[in-house]
């Protein structure tokens, strides 16, 4: 009995190459075909659309640029869209395999072995010419692309041209205001001209907390009923206004007197091992037992210490042996 492997149904089937007229095996194929079908005319449509001007160019993207149209015909996956620098062209790579010579090759096979609608074929299929059209229109889309970018940058250059010189003019007035002198006495070159009707002897009167007071700062003149309060002087200790250093420039003084902020290590370790603690039994043996407690090397329990032989009491002499032997050594 002939066995045939049929791909496209995924299983052997004992009826031999009889099988491929079967109503499931049919089905199948159509509903395949049908998927092509579909990928194909969206495909068509957008070489019909870049022929006639109005291709559609989109940043490229991996996430959605970057997906796999599976081609029944070939048995493999066909990337769906093409890339040119940062722009991706929807539908190129599937044009350029669909109108390839061999996906047209392997459309003739497969529509042989599986004894397919011939009327169908051409729907697969994609001409030379429509994507010869296609790819020139692609090409005019880009190069329009491209004339759009470098516009946007000349203007960009230009815009950030035109900044700077404004920039430069308003320095330039600046610097020439300040170098114009005043009629009469004026101030030394390249010092800030005094506001207009400022008088230059109330700059120099100090006022309260050191600060220089002018007209408008005049209280005693103002007839507004002011409270001074007097000058808020520190001793020995003054501010950032009176010319004193801050405090973040001042030195530490090395006192030894630091208060130590958190606790040391050692208390650290001492309470990490109390929380080991707390997770025993709390009727275990030696839970209560007093390590602070003095001891010397003659004591030891009533019934003695681990013994390998003999007697248990009897490891108590064998203590206080080794004890002497050891004091006889030192």
């Amino acid at each position: 009995m002939a066995v045939h492997y049929c791909e496209l149904c995924r299983r052997s089937s004992f009826a031999g190459r009889r099988h491929l007229y079967s109503a499931g095996h049919r089905r199948r194929l159509q509903e395949a075909l049908a998927q092509l079908q579909e990928a194909v005319a969206a495909a068509r449509a957008a070489a019909a659309a870049a022929a006639g001007g109005e291709a559609a160019l989109r940043p490229y993207d991996p996430a959605e640029h970057g997906r796999r149209v599976w081609c029944l015909v070939c048995g493999r996956g066909v990337r769906r869209d093409g890339r040119s620098g940062g722009m991706a062209l929807p539908q190129a790579g599937l044009l350029r395999h669909l109108a390839g010579p061999e996906h047209r090759r392997e459309a003739a096979r497969f529509w042989r072995e599986q004894r397919a609608e011939a009327a169908l074929r051409e729907r697969v299929l994609v001409p030379a010419e429509e994507y010869e059209r296609f790819a020139r229109g692609l090409e005019r889309a880009l190069a329009e692309h491209r004339r759009r970018e470098e516009e946007r940058i000349q203007q960009m250059a230009a815009g950030i041209r035109e900044a700077e010189r404004r920039q430069r003019e308003t320095v330039r007035d600046a610097l020439q205001l300040q170098a114009e002198p005043e009629p009469g006495a004026g101030p030394p070159v390249g010092s800030p001209p005094a506001p207009p009707g400022r008088n230059p002897r109330d700059a120099e009167q100090p006022g309260p907390s050191g600060t220089q007071t002018g007209p408008d700062f005049n209280w005693m003149e103002s007839g507004q009923a002011l409270t001074f309060i007097g000058h808020q002087e520190t001793e020995g200790k003054g501010n950032v206004h009176t010319g004193a250093k801050p405090p973040w420039l001042m030195e530490e003084e090395e006192d030894g007197s630091k208060q130590q902020i958190g606790p040391s290590y050692e208390e650290f370790l001492k309470q990490k091992e109390k929380q080991k603690l707390k997770k025993l039994p709390a009727e275990r043996v030696g839970a209560n037992f007093d390590h602070t407690s003095q001891t010397g090397e003659s004591w030891l329990p009533s019934f003695g210490r681990v013994w390998n032989h003999g007697r248990r009491w009897q490891s108590r002499h064998q203590f206080r042996t080794e004890s002497g032997e050891k004091k006889r050594k030192r």
